[in-house]
């Protein structure tokens, strides 16, 4: 029987449609981005292609856009251009997923999409829910289409899971090696460092812990969220979420990271073996929690959520007061490359493109492009020769700026308290920005380095402004859907 009862629902759908009248008009809504239909959106879950259909589920809110009790959002597309809101997939009806059912990921077999995600329970009580009150259980959930639930059962239930951490062990991330099926999960352990776990079976409901598939220094801050895990003919990559990293310069800026290490596993001892330093995947304001899955022709394929939590006082999103909250990225395309993760905009999204201008110009002190589309275009500039500086001056006082050592995203009141973050990049030679109506992302060097920003203009202006001393090769396009 559902915990969710028929006032729970009744409730749930008069918000629903409130919010759905605040959002009509707002012109900050996304165009190609995907979003909350109301309500409040966060991690990307069980994304997966199924019989040429992709299927991106995600946490989601949909009656309160600061967040609340969590449920799985659902939509498909036939193109990974043009999506499809579906019913909500899951909702927290059962005892081991009452106070939300958060995130996990999906994989096919034999015909079969098998999810796997966190069901939470916070206990009753005088508790921390850290240390004491809270269960988070690793639910196994079953369909043949990607649109109906088959069959849901818990397969780790929170007494299961070893000693020696605390209440937070969750997001399975799930996988198949040479007829073996690997779970892991992400944790925190009683002395405040983060670890990644390993389970492993042969049927996908039987699941034994084999050990600490990661573990971080203290350093490395005191939990992992959503671990990751792929191979590619260089490098095996596994990412993960660290909350408590430490800010440097240039880096680790945002209250919550995400990044990645290159390196292999060590199969007979179940653990991976870091080769590179850790690295953020994106350097802007507006990133975590990322999740891949590769498709049917083979792409590995990563989305992140085009948010974060706990961004306040340093900046806040405006739309909170018209009904809904944050996005998706782009949805990129993962390579390893020379010792180097590349994440470059799918292909698909060229389609896109209109009223094309290229041109080459040499900027000396001030150049424009005018009558632009301020609101949702693409701009790839080729740094052929620099002088001292470069910026770039567009939507409303958004600056991107380039000094031969440091690239900068800078943005004024329209960035609602996002000021500034900065890359080291010894010699830039490419810059590309993909923009919605509230979303900025930037490529740098084809994918070396990416920033995600969120974005809130009022008065847009229709030019982009270029200043400094450089020659610059320039594309740029319209974006319409």
């Amino acid at each position: 029987m559902s915990n969710l009862n028929e006032a729970y629902w009744e409730t749930f759908e008069a918000k629903r449609k409130k919010l759905k009248s605040e959002i009509a008009n707002d012109p900050w809504r996304l165009t190609f981005h995907q979003m909350p239909e109301t309500g409040w959106l966060n991690d990307p879950n069980g994304a997966i292609q199924f019989n040429g259909t992709y299927h991106l589920y995600h946490q989601y809110v949909p009656d309160n856009p600061e967040g609340g009790l969590v449920h799985w959002g659902h939509k498909t597309s036939a193109d990974m251009v043009n999506f499809h809101e579906e019913e909500i997939f899951l909702s927290p009806e059962e005892t081991y997923d009452r106070d939300g059912v958060y995130s996990g990921s999906a994989l096919e077999n034999n015909g079969i999409i098998h999810y796997f995600y966190t069901g939470n329970v916070k206990n009753d009580g005088d508790h921390d829910y850290t240390f004491s009150g809270r269960e988070q259980n690793t639910i196994h959930m079953t369909s043949k289409d990607g649109f109906t639930i088959d069959s849901k059962r818990v397969v780790i239930a929170h007494e299961d899971y070893p000693e020696g951490f605390t209440d937070h062990i969750r997001d399975p991330k799930v996988f198949e090696k040479e007829g073996t099926f690997y779970m892991i999960l992400g944790a925190r352990a009683l002395n405040h460092r983060g670890k990644i776990l390993i389970y492993s079976s042969k049927d996908l409901d039987h699941w034994h812990y084999e050990g600490v598939f990661l573990e971080g220094d203290k350093e490395m801050g005191y939990m992992f969220e959503c671990p990751d895990f792929f191979e590619t003919e260089e490098r095996d990559v596994v990412i993960f979420s660290p909350q408590g990293l430490k800010a440097t310069k240039h880096a680790y800026s945002n209250v919550h990271n995400a990044g990645y290490y290159l390196g292999h596993v060590d199969w007979d001892n179940l653990s991976f073996i870091p080769e590179s330093s850790f690295k953020e995947l994106d350097r802007g304001f507006d990133f975590y929690a990322p999740q891949t899955f590769e498709d049917e022709s083979g792409r590995r394929i990563l989305w992140g959520w085009m948010g974060l939590g706990d961004i306040s006082p340093e900046y806040s999103n405006p739309t909170v007061a018209r009904g809904w909250q944050h996005a998706m990225t782009l949805p990129r395309e993962l390579t390893v490359e020379n010792g180097q993760l590349k994440q470059r905009p799918l292909k698909e999204y060229e389609s896109l493109r209109k009223n094309e201008v290229k041109t080459a110009v040499k900027v000396s002190e001030s150049y424009e492009l005018e009558n632009q589309n301020p609101r949702t275009f693409e701009l790839i500039l080729t740094l052929e020769q620099l002088g001292e500086s470069l910026s770039v001056h567009m939507k409303e006082d958004t600056v991107l700026s380039y000094d031969g050592q440091i690239f900068s995203l800078a943005h004024g009141p329209s960035g609602f308290g996002r000021s500034e973050r900065t890359v080291e990049v010894e010699d830039l030679t490419r810059i590309h920005v993909i923009a919605d109506t509230s979303s900025i992302e930037i490529f740098l060097n084809d994918g070396d380095y990416v920033l995600s920003t969120r974005v809130y203009p009022k008065h847009e202006k229709d030019t982009i402004r270029f200043e400094g001393d450089a020659e610059l090769s320039i594309e740029k396009w319209d974006l319409e859907i």
